[in-house]
């Protein structure tokens, strides 16, 4: 079995060894365990990501691309330009962009929260691409190839390329990180998870992510970029554990808004997180994931708060659904994208494919896509085998 990563408390980031957040090609790094302080590092007005006492680079850092103006991207370009750097947000409509700029607020999906001087808007992906280093892609998992193709044309490997996106591409079950490899090749990527309510972060409460890369340099950078005095990111090297965990809690958070809808009770609402995580943790195996990562922030972190959570739009969608609508009629009563029904066709087919015992997303996908009654599934799944409650094993295979 696999020795399990170095799981970290909730103590957090110990300044005795830095990382000098420096382009990517060009990272140094103060220490043996890759942690850095505040104290070394700072953003300047320029956005410029510097070390204290050292000269500032010309290639570094100054600009950060925005792909996606929804909730979380809006949250994410806030974050970047509070801590000093240039934030430019792509948006596809002209119309929103320019009640974005004329508001200073995204009315639509964000209301009630004032953007940053630096928070910038364009529609033209061209233009907001051309001055940055660092792009964050935070468009839905069903338009993310064809945002990834057509950002294909303006990035070159000096980009870093970070998915905030939740979701798998149903017809090859890859994930968003793997669509940019294949349509953005030789630029380093990354992802970012987390229990992330767009709001919540907006509203400046405390929060926190985790940033995954196998490139360094890209992980330093981007915990330098978005930690703050309330939101706290930490790193992982585990990159396909820590996005299979953020695609598939939103299946989860659909069962647990039904069950609150129900009023089941608390035991059952525990219980059903809990086996949920099981789940997670079995599929992670399967396709070659750590189950350690599923531990984390990345994995019960963000099962918990999105299948608890009333401002988690899988929940309430799930929560409809308990209530007597239909699937399109709660799709529509939200008026946004719930990932966790496309995720769910992909996950129905790859256990099915790959053998893997996952009732709930079994029972799911029968009243969800099939349109049996919520009580005969509920049914079929209390009386599904009781097996051992924790298993974990090393990952069998890599890739996905």
């Amino acid at each position: 079995m696999a020795s399990p990563p170095h799981l970290s408390g909730l103590g957090g980031m110990p300044g005795s060894s830095p990382v000098v957040a420096m382009p990517f090609g060009f990272a140094s790094r103060l220490g043996r365990t890759g942690r850095f302080s505040e104290k070394h590092l700072s953003c300047n007005a320029l956005g410029v990501v510097s070390v204290r006492g050292m000269s500032e680079r010309t290639d570094q850092i100054r600009r950060v691309a925005i792909v996606g103006g929804g909730a979380f991207g809006t949250a994410i370009a806030n974050i970047v330009a509070t801590n000093g750097c240039v934030a430019e947000l792509w948006m596809r409509e002209a119309e929103q962009v320019h009640a974005l700029l004329r508001e200073r607020e995204n009315r639509r999906y964000l209301p009630g929260h004032k953007l940053h001087r630096l928070v910038k808007a364009s529609n033209d992906l061209g233009e907001v691409v051309a001055q940055s280093n660092l792009v964050i892609l935070t468009v839905p998992s069903r338009s993310f190839r064809e945002v990834s193709r057509e950002l294909s044309n303006h990035v070159t490997p000096r980009h870093g390329l970070v998915s905030a996106t939740k979701g798998i591409e149903t017809e090859r079950f890859l994930l968003m990180s793997q669509v940019l490899e294949e349509e953005c090749p030789g630029c380093p990527v990354g992802v970012i998870s987390g229990p992330n309510i767009a709001e919540e972060i907006a509203a400046g409460k405390f929060a926190g992510t985790v940033v995954a890369s196998s490139n360094a340099e890209l992980r330093a950078q981007v915990q330098r970029l978005l930690a703050n005095k309330s939101f706290r990111a930490y790193s992982s090297e585990d990159l396909y554990g820590v996005e299979l965990a953020g695609a598939l809690k939103n299946i989860y958070a659909i069962a647990c808004g039904m069950a609150s809808s129900l009023k089941v009770g608390q035991n059952a609402i525990a219980m059903l997180i809990t086996r949920s995580l099981a789940e997670m943790g079995r599929l992670a195996v399967t396709l070659g994931a750590n189950p350690y990562t599923f531990l984390g922030l990345a994995g019960v972190g963000d099962l918990m708060v999105t299948c608890t959570s009333p401002l988690s739009r899988n929940f309430r969608f799930g929560h409809a659904l308990g209530r007597g609508k239909t699937p399109d009629d709660a799709m529509e009563e939200l008026g946004k994208l719930v990932e966790g029904v496309y995720t769910l066709e992909a996950v129905e087919k790859k256990r099915v494919k790959s053998d893997v015992y996952m009732p709930i997303v079994a029972a799911l996908h029968k009243i969800i896509l099939k349109g049996e009654p919520i009580g005969v599934a509920v049914a079929e799944l209390m009386g599904s085998d009781q097996g051992v409650d924790v298993e974990f094993a090393a990952p069998q295979k890599t890739g996905g």
